[in-house]
């Protein structure tokens, strides 16, 4: 309860319960709404928290088991913050505009983000020498640009499980495709908007930046925990691999030579010095013909 009392006083000191103008508000947001001052809703810290640490113990199972998630940020508040976070915990991202079909056609997105890191390649390694001055500033140009857009999931090889949203009124394309592709969605609700179309409703203030660091960075707090449990189970496991090759090479040695000390046993005892030899059928006293 306690950490509860000090992350809701956290949220409050950012501002996280400041809502929209009543006249903003969209009334499906009526169960997270406390009350209403000075003709702004007020978001209740209660629903804020339960939200956040249910949203939080999701992300971090997903990122356990080795799944994607995607931060999407494209408000001016909001691109630092999840450029930072997003970097911090190696996860892809949008912060800078939605490219249109960014999930919904993600094969052709993958053919420029190839051409991107073709034209890295070309201006790293000395092959673009051959080009004029012009064609080079460009290529360069032409690189950058992309970079600006499709930088957050160059290293993306597949559609990510889950999606971060901050905003979900002003990154709508990035929800729709999401849902029209079944990926899980989480994102920081304001007042004005549905928080039926998430998976994961996040009730706060999604129009100040101390609010938006510090939704964000709980979240990203969670996903780094789980990431730090897949990695430790992952060390295990190998450990676990090699005790148990050690084991079973050291139980194969004395298996070989328990086998080597048997054998040799009866050696000595079916042909020692002394032991007869035995005749095998068919033998020389068998004379072929010696009856007849």
């Amino acid at each position: 309860m306690e950490n509860n009392t000090s992350l809701q006083q956290q949220l409050l000191e950012a501002g996280v319960h400041f809502g929209h103008l009543r006249k903003k508000w969209n009334p499906k947001m009526l169960p997270y709404i406390f009350a209403e001052k000075k003709g702004i809703h007020i978001i209740d810290l209660n629903k804020t928290t339960e939200s956040l640490q249910e949203a939080a113990a999701a992300l971090k199972q997903m990122a356990r088991s080795g799944k994607k998630i995607m931060f999407v940020g494209t408000k001016k508040q909001a691109k630092e913050i999840v450029l930072e976070c997003a970097r911090k915990v190696n996860m892809p991202y949008a912060t800078e505009r939605w490219l249109g079909g960014m999930l919904t056609n993600f094969n052709t997105v993958r053919k420029s983000v190839k051409k991107m890191q073709s034209i890295d390649k070309m201006l790293n390694d000395g092959s673009a020498e051959s080009l004029t001055k012009k064609e080079k500033l460009t290529l360069g140009r032409d690189r950058d640009k992309m970079d600006k857009v499709l930088g957050g999931i160059a290293q993306l090889g597949r559609v990510p499980a889950a999606l971060f949203i901050i905003d979900i009124g002003h990154e709508h394309i990035a929800l729709a495709e999401a849902k029209r592709l079944g990926i899980m969605t989480f994102g920081m609700v304001d007042t004005n908007c549905d928080p039926n179309r998430v998976d994961f409703p996040i009730p706060s203030n999604d129009d100040a930046t101390k609010s938006i660091a510090i939704i964000t960075q709980y979240i990203t707090a969670a996903i780094a925990e789980g990431l730090a449990e897949r990695q430790a189970a992952k060390e295990e496991e190998v450990e676990e691999t090699g005790d148990d090759d050690k084991e079973k090479k050291a139980a194969r040695l004395l298996a070989e030579a328990e086998a080597e000390g048997g054998r040799g046993g009866r050696g000595r005892a079916a042909g020692g010095a002394g032991a007869p030899k035995r005749r095998t059928p068919g033998g020389p006293s068998r004379r072929p013909g010696g009856g007849r």
